[in-house]
Protein backbone atom coordinates (compact mmCIF):
# COMPACT_ATOMS: atom_id res chain seq x y z
CA UNK A 1 0.00 0.00 0.00
CA UNK A 2 1.26 3.51 -0.80
CA UNK A 3 2.26 5.53 2.26
CA UNK A 4 0.69 8.88 3.07
CA UNK A 5 2.58 11.65 1.25
CA UNK A 6 4.75 13.67 3.66
CA UNK A 7 4.19 16.90 1.70
CA UNK A 8 1.40 18.22 -0.54
CA UNK A 9 1.26 16.53 -3.94
CA UNK A 10 1.03 18.73 -7.02
CA UNK A 11 -1.31 17.65 -9.80
CA UNK A 12 -1.34 19.20 -13.28
CA UNK A 13 -4.77 18.12 -14.53
CA UNK A 14 -5.84 17.70 -18.13
CA UNK A 15 -9.11 16.24 -19.40
CA UNK A 16 -10.89 13.02 -18.52
CA UNK A 17 -11.34 10.87 -15.43
CA UNK A 18 -7.70 10.12 -14.43
CA UNK A 19 -7.19 13.45 -12.60
CA UNK A 20 -10.24 12.64 -10.44
CA UNK A 21 -8.93 9.17 -9.63
CA UNK A 22 -5.46 10.41 -8.70
CA UNK A 23 -6.78 13.25 -6.53
CA UNK A 24 -9.24 10.96 -4.76
CA UNK A 25 -6.49 8.38 -4.11
CA UNK A 26 -4.15 10.99 -2.61
CA UNK A 27 -6.89 12.34 -0.37
CA UNK A 28 -7.86 8.81 0.70
CA UNK A 29 -4.29 8.37 1.95
CA UNK A 30 -4.63 11.59 3.94
CA UNK A 31 -2.45 13.65 1.61
CA UNK A 32 -3.05 17.22 0.43
CA UNK A 33 -3.69 17.97 -3.24
CA UNK A 34 -2.38 21.15 -4.85
CA UNK A 35 -3.82 21.27 -8.35
CA UNK A 36 -3.19 23.23 -11.53
CA UNK A 37 -6.18 22.79 -13.84
CA UNK A 38 -5.35 23.24 -17.51
CA UNK A 39 -7.82 25.79 -18.83
CA UNK A 40 -10.17 24.41 -21.49
CA UNK A 41 -9.26 20.82 -20.60
CA UNK A 42 -9.69 20.08 -16.89
CA UNK A 43 -13.16 19.75 -15.36
CA UNK A 44 -14.42 22.46 -13.01
CA UNK A 45 -15.54 19.68 -10.66
CA UNK A 46 -11.88 19.07 -9.79
CA UNK A 47 -11.81 22.27 -7.74
CA UNK A 48 -13.66 20.54 -4.88
CA UNK A 49 -11.02 17.77 -4.70
CA UNK A 50 -8.07 20.13 -4.23
CA UNK A 51 -6.78 21.77 -1.05
CA UNK A 52 -5.37 24.52 -3.28
CA UNK A 53 -6.39 25.10 -6.90
CA UNK A 54 -5.52 27.44 -9.76
CA UNK A 55 -6.27 27.59 -13.47
CA UNK A 56 -3.43 27.88 -15.96
CA UNK A 57 -2.73 27.56 -19.65
CA UNK A 58 -0.92 24.42 -20.90
CA UNK A 59 2.18 26.49 -21.77
CA UNK A 60 2.55 28.43 -18.51
CA UNK A 61 5.23 26.32 -16.83
CA UNK A 62 6.50 29.23 -14.77
CA UNK A 63 3.04 29.65 -13.23
CA UNK A 64 2.84 25.95 -12.35
CA UNK A 65 6.19 26.12 -10.60
CA UNK A 66 5.46 29.30 -8.63
CA UNK A 67 2.08 27.93 -7.48
CA UNK A 68 3.57 24.59 -6.42
CA UNK A 69 6.46 26.21 -4.56
CA UNK A 70 4.11 28.60 -2.76
CA UNK A 71 2.14 25.58 -1.51
CA UNK A 72 5.08 23.43 -0.40
CA UNK A 73 4.85 20.83 -3.17
CA UNK A 74 7.78 18.39 -3.37
CA UNK A 75 6.38 15.99 -5.96
CA UNK A 76 4.01 16.52 -8.87
CA UNK A 77 1.95 14.45 -11.28
CA UNK A 78 0.98 15.23 -14.88
CA UNK A 79 -2.32 13.47 -15.53
CA UNK A 80 -5.20 13.72 -17.98
CA UNK A 81 -5.57 14.37 -21.68
CA UNK A 82 -4.08 17.21 -23.69
CA UNK A 83 -5.19 17.52 -27.32
CA UNK A 84 -2.07 18.10 -29.36
CA UNK A 85 -4.24 18.78 -32.42
CA UNK A 86 -5.44 22.00 -30.70
CA UNK A 87 -2.01 23.45 -31.39
CA UNK A 88 -3.11 23.80 -35.02
CA UNK A 89 -6.44 25.55 -34.42
CA UNK A 90 -7.10 29.21 -35.35
CA UNK A 91 -6.06 31.67 -32.62
CA UNK A 92 -3.78 29.03 -31.16
CA UNK A 93 -1.07 31.63 -30.57
CA UNK A 94 -3.35 33.44 -28.10
CA UNK A 95 -4.55 30.33 -26.29
CA UNK A 96 -1.10 28.76 -26.08
CA UNK A 97 0.91 31.93 -25.53
CA UNK A 98 3.84 30.72 -23.42
CA UNK A 99 5.22 32.45 -20.37
CA UNK A 100 8.91 33.37 -20.35
CA UNK A 101 10.02 30.11 -18.76
CA UNK A 102 8.16 27.99 -21.32
CA UNK A 103 9.39 30.15 -24.20
CA UNK A 104 13.01 29.72 -23.13
CA UNK A 105 12.48 25.98 -22.83
CA UNK A 106 10.75 25.73 -26.22
CA UNK A 107 13.08 27.93 -28.26
CA UNK A 108 16.38 27.11 -26.53
CA UNK A 109 16.52 23.64 -24.94
CA UNK A 110 14.00 22.09 -27.36
CA UNK A 111 14.93 23.94 -30.54
CA UNK A 112 16.23 20.76 -32.23
CA UNK A 113 13.75 18.20 -30.87
CA UNK A 114 10.12 18.99 -30.08
CA UNK A 115 8.75 15.44 -29.94
CA UNK A 116 6.30 14.74 -27.11
CA UNK A 117 8.74 12.71 -25.04
CA UNK A 118 11.49 15.31 -25.36
CA UNK A 119 9.12 18.09 -24.29
CA UNK A 120 7.89 16.17 -21.26
CA UNK A 121 11.40 15.19 -20.18
CA UNK A 122 12.40 18.84 -20.41
CA UNK A 123 9.40 19.83 -18.25
CA UNK A 124 10.42 17.19 -15.70
CA UNK A 125 13.94 18.66 -15.68
CA UNK A 126 12.62 22.18 -15.06
CA UNK A 127 10.48 20.98 -12.16
CA UNK A 128 13.36 19.01 -10.66
CA UNK A 129 15.56 22.08 -10.85
CA UNK A 130 13.05 23.79 -8.56
CA UNK A 131 12.97 20.91 -6.07
CA UNK A 132 9.78 19.34 -7.44
CA UNK A 133 10.07 15.68 -8.44
CA UNK A 134 7.79 14.52 -11.24
CA UNK A 135 6.26 11.13 -10.34
CA UNK A 136 3.79 8.76 -11.95
CA UNK A 137 0.12 8.87 -11.05
CA UNK A 138 0.28 5.08 -11.16
CA UNK A 139 1.95 5.31 -7.75
CA UNK A 140 -1.48 6.12 -6.32
CA UNK A 141 -3.74 4.31 -8.82
CA UNK A 142 -1.96 1.06 -9.67
CA UNK A 143 -5.20 -0.91 -9.30
CA UNK A 144 -6.48 0.77 -12.48
CA UNK A 145 -3.76 -0.68 -14.71
CA UNK A 146 -4.61 -3.36 -17.27
CA UNK A 147 -3.72 -6.87 -16.14
CA UNK A 148 -2.49 -9.78 -18.24
CA UNK A 149 -5.08 -12.15 -19.65
CA UNK A 150 -8.79 -11.85 -20.35
CA UNK A 151 -10.34 -9.14 -18.16
CA UNK A 152 -13.95 -9.58 -19.32
CA UNK A 153 -16.30 -12.53 -19.20
CA UNK A 154 -16.76 -11.96 -22.92
CA UNK A 155 -14.13 -14.08 -24.75
CA UNK A 156 -12.04 -12.97 -27.70
CA UNK A 157 -13.95 -14.02 -30.85
CA UNK A 158 -12.36 -16.99 -32.59
CA UNK A 159 -12.38 -15.04 -35.82
CA UNK A 160 -10.28 -12.32 -34.20
CA UNK A 161 -7.50 -14.42 -32.66
CA UNK A 162 -5.11 -14.01 -35.60
CA UNK A 163 -5.89 -10.28 -35.67
CA UNK A 164 -4.88 -9.97 -32.00
CA UNK A 165 -1.38 -11.28 -32.72
CA UNK A 166 -1.04 -9.30 -35.96
CA UNK A 167 -2.38 -6.09 -34.40
CA UNK A 168 -0.12 -6.47 -31.37
CA UNK A 169 3.00 -6.59 -33.56
CA UNK A 170 1.86 -3.61 -35.66
CA UNK A 171 0.96 -1.52 -32.60
CA UNK A 172 4.31 -2.24 -30.95
CA UNK A 173 6.14 -1.26 -34.13
CA UNK A 174 4.10 1.93 -34.54
CA UNK A 175 4.66 2.97 -30.92
CA UNK A 176 8.36 2.22 -31.30
CA UNK A 177 8.52 4.68 -34.20
CA UNK A 178 6.68 7.29 -32.09
CA UNK A 179 3.86 7.31 -34.67
CA UNK A 180 0.84 6.19 -32.66
CA UNK A 181 0.01 3.84 -29.80
CA UNK A 182 -3.27 2.40 -31.13
CA UNK A 183 -4.16 0.48 -34.29
CA UNK A 184 -7.39 -0.95 -35.69
CA UNK A 185 -7.18 -4.28 -37.52
CA UNK A 186 -9.47 -6.74 -39.27
CA UNK A 187 -8.54 -9.92 -41.14
CA UNK A 188 -4.85 -9.04 -40.69
CA UNK A 189 -5.28 -5.78 -42.54
CA UNK A 190 -4.61 -2.38 -40.98
CA UNK A 191 -7.73 -0.20 -40.94
CA UNK A 192 -6.37 2.79 -39.04
CA UNK A 193 -3.35 3.94 -37.03
CA UNK A 194 -3.68 6.55 -34.31
CA UNK A 195 -1.91 9.81 -35.02
CA UNK A 196 -2.29 13.32 -33.67
CA UNK A 197 -6.11 13.14 -33.62
CA UNK A 198 -6.16 10.83 -30.59
CA UNK A 199 -7.77 7.47 -29.84
CA UNK A 200 -11.44 8.47 -30.01
CA UNK A 201 -11.10 10.05 -33.44
CA UNK A 202 -9.15 7.04 -34.71
CA UNK A 203 -11.98 4.79 -33.49
CA UNK A 204 -14.55 6.83 -35.41
CA UNK A 205 -12.38 6.71 -38.51
CA UNK A 206 -11.99 2.93 -38.20
CA UNK A 207 -15.76 2.51 -37.85
CA UNK A 208 -16.39 4.60 -40.96
CA UNK A 209 -13.84 2.60 -42.96
CA UNK A 210 -14.99 -0.84 -41.73
CA UNK A 211 -18.78 -0.66 -41.64
CA UNK A 212 -19.17 -4.43 -41.36
CA UNK A 213 -17.66 -4.26 -37.85
CA UNK A 214 -15.85 -7.11 -36.13
CA UNK A 215 -12.50 -5.34 -36.05
CA UNK A 216 -10.15 -5.15 -33.07
CA UNK A 217 -8.18 -2.32 -31.48
CA UNK A 218 -4.77 -2.72 -29.89
CA UNK A 219 -3.38 -0.03 -27.58
CA UNK A 220 0.17 -0.18 -26.22
CA UNK A 221 2.79 1.97 -24.53
CA UNK A 222 5.97 3.12 -26.21
CA UNK A 223 8.88 0.67 -25.76
CA UNK A 224 10.62 3.06 -23.39
CA UNK A 225 7.43 4.59 -21.98
CA UNK A 226 8.09 6.92 -19.07
CA UNK A 227 5.17 6.18 -16.76
CA UNK A 228 5.40 9.68 -15.28
CA UNK A 229 3.52 11.08 -18.24
CA UNK A 230 1.44 10.25 -21.29
CA UNK A 231 0.35 6.83 -19.99
CA UNK A 232 -2.00 5.17 -22.53
CA UNK A 233 -5.53 5.43 -21.16
CA UNK A 234 -8.97 4.02 -21.93
CA UNK A 235 -12.27 4.33 -20.09
CA UNK A 236 -16.06 4.05 -20.42
CA UNK A 237 -16.18 6.63 -23.21
CA UNK A 238 -13.62 4.59 -25.16
CA UNK A 239 -15.80 1.50 -24.85
CA UNK A 240 -18.94 3.32 -25.98
CA UNK A 241 -17.09 4.70 -29.00
CA UNK A 242 -15.75 1.24 -29.81
CA UNK A 243 -19.25 -0.26 -29.64
CA UNK A 244 -20.68 2.44 -31.90
CA UNK A 245 -17.86 1.86 -34.41
CA UNK A 246 -18.33 -1.93 -34.49
CA UNK A 247 -15.24 -3.08 -32.57
CA UNK A 248 -15.32 -6.64 -31.19
CA UNK A 249 -12.19 -6.76 -29.04
CA UNK A 250 -9.87 -4.35 -27.23
CA UNK A 251 -6.29 -5.42 -26.54
CA UNK A 252 -4.26 -3.46 -23.96
CA UNK A 253 -0.66 -3.66 -22.82
CA UNK A 254 -0.73 -5.12 -19.31
CA UNK A 255 0.86 -3.09 -16.54
CA UNK A 256 1.34 -0.07 -18.81
CA UNK A 257 -2.20 0.97 -19.81
CA UNK A 258 -4.48 2.90 -17.46
CA UNK A 259 -8.14 1.86 -17.37
CA UNK A 260 -10.11 4.74 -15.89
CA UNK A 261 -12.71 3.45 -13.40
CA UNK A 262 -11.50 -0.06 -14.18
CA UNK A 263 -14.32 -2.11 -12.58
CA UNK A 264 -16.96 0.08 -14.25
CA UNK A 265 -15.17 -0.02 -17.61
CA UNK A 266 -14.76 -3.81 -17.61
CA UNK A 267 -18.40 -4.33 -16.61
CA UNK A 268 -19.47 -1.96 -19.38
CA UNK A 269 -17.36 -3.89 -21.89
CA UNK A 270 -19.22 -7.09 -20.98
CA UNK A 271 -22.59 -5.36 -21.35
CA UNK A 272 -21.57 -3.99 -24.75
CA UNK A 273 -20.21 -7.36 -25.92
CA UNK A 274 -16.59 -6.25 -26.30
CA UNK A 275 -13.78 -8.54 -25.11
CA UNK A 276 -10.91 -6.84 -23.25
CA UNK A 277 -7.58 -8.66 -23.25
CA UNK A 278 -4.30 -7.72 -21.56
CA UNK A 279 -0.98 -8.71 -23.12
CA UNK A 280 2.55 -8.16 -21.85
CA UNK A 281 5.54 -6.90 -23.82
CA UNK A 282 7.34 -9.81 -25.44
CA UNK A 283 4.14 -11.91 -25.52
CA UNK A 284 3.74 -11.93 -29.30
CA UNK A 285 3.12 -15.66 -29.21
CA UNK A 286 1.02 -15.70 -26.05
CA UNK A 287 -2.00 -17.95 -26.47
CA UNK A 288 -5.51 -16.45 -26.49
CA UNK A 289 -7.44 -17.62 -23.40
CA UNK A 290 -9.99 -20.32 -24.34
CA UNK A 291 -13.71 -19.69 -24.18
CA UNK A 292 -15.16 -20.35 -20.72
CA UNK A 293 -17.19 -23.57 -20.40
CA UNK A 294 -20.85 -23.23 -21.26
Amino acid sequence: MTDRPDKPVGVVAGSGRPPFLVAQAIRKLGGRVVMVGLRGLASRRLVSLADAFTWSGPTRLGRWISFFRANGVAEAILIGGVRKSDMYLPLRVIRYLPDLRTALLWYHKLRKDKRDNSVLLAVAGELKGEGIELVSGVRYCGEHLATEGLMTRRPVPRSAEADVEFGWRIARASAGLDVGQSVAVKERDIIAVEAMEGTDEMIRRAGALCRSGGWIMVKVARPNQDMRFDVPTVGPRTLRNLKEAGCACLVLEAGRTFIADKPVTIELADRLGIAVLGKSAGSENQAIPPDPPA
